[in-house]
């Protein structure tokens, strides 16, 4: 299986909404962290973009950002610019001098991802994917954004199942070739898929999560000593590599828990565990409460969605 493919069925996008963004003249605008994932092509100029904790990043005509997790950011017409407070809304927005002809314009929308996996999957993605005008892959995500935008806005038959299904096409082309801040190396699982040795250990964790991998078998695979690859391993993907297959095998488990329907010792054997014992053993001490408590849990939270909707 692809790493990549089973994080965009886990992630589930969904509920997506798009708007204007547009200023002139100098402007500054500071948002707080929010969940929901943000993505936005510059249609017209350039701004600034200073995500929290890094410096700040020239955008400009044609360049996509998606920030998975919306940490807290700024968007300003000039580094330095005096920012005022931001709130995130579903309606086009104006900065800067409200008079006259905006000299930039930007298409910036947001969506939702599935509450139970992704915490999980996003800690393994970059907090920013950038990709530069003169990069192919911008051509190709202006082009889905043009759908998402032009979806959003009519009220067509099946817009839920389309919009989704777009989303699926633009975090896909995000994840095959994720841009950074220059001078910034890539983390996460996207560096593990780029570096050849490491991606076949990945690609076998993912196509088998059920097999007893250990760390020397993995190595094996990747072509290399078990002290390097575990070093390597470590230093790109931000964990060890049985953490990792841990950690996979959890979200996998709390996927399946949240959806119901499949019996325990069933789910423990195919996501690698010799009893059912051992699975809830294991899912207790990493998530905080038993299997059954954590699908009880997720049924009481779905029913009480249901009913809000």
């Amino acid at each position: 299986m692809d790493p990549v493919t089973d994080i965009i069925g886990l992630l589930r996008p969904h509920a997506v909404f798009s708007k204007p963004i547009t200023g002139r003249g100098e402007w500054g605008v500071r948002y707080a962290a929010y969940e929901e994932p943000g993505f936005a092509v510059v249609m017209r100029g350039r701004c600034w973009l200073a995500v929290e904790g890094s410096e700040p990043l020239v955008l400009e005509r044609g360049d996509f950002v998606l920030l998975p997790s919306s940490p807290a950011f700024a968007l300003l017409s000039r580094p330095g610019a005096a920012c005022s407070k931001g709130v995130p809304s579903t309606h086009g927005v104006r900065h800067g001098d409200p008079e006259g002809e905006p000299d930039f314009e930007m298409l910036g929308g947001a969506f939702r991802l599935d509450p139970v996996n992704a915490p999980l999957v996003l800690a393994l993605l970059p907090a920013m994917i950038h990709i530069r005008d003169g990069d192919g892959d911008a051509i190709r995500l202006s082009h889905i954004v043009s759908l998402i935008m032009d979806e959003c806005a009519a009220e067509r038959p099946g817009k839920d199942m389309v919009l989704r299904r777009h989303l699926d096409v633009m975090l896909v082309e995000c994840l095959r070739r994720p841009g950074v801040p220059r001078g910034t190396p890539p983390s996460g699982l996207l560096a593990g898929m780029q570096d050849a040795a490491l991606a076949r250990a990945l690609h076998a964790m993912h196509a088998e999560v059920r097999a007893g991998w250990t760390v020397a078998g993995l190595a094996k695979l990747a072509g290399m000593s078990r002290s390097a690859f575990s070093a390597r391993f470590s230093h790109t993907l931000g964990c060890a590599p049985m953490e990792y297959l841990l950690r996979w095998r959890m979200t996998l488990a709390r996927d399946a828990l949240s959806r119901g329907g499949k019996p325990l010792d069933r789910l423990a054997e195919e996501i690698g565990y010799e009893s059912a014992s051992a699975f809830s053993t294991a899912f207790r001490r990493r998530v905080g409460c038993s299997p059954g408590a954590f699908a009880r849990s997720r049924r009481l939270a779905n029913r009480l969605q249901a009913a809000a909707a």
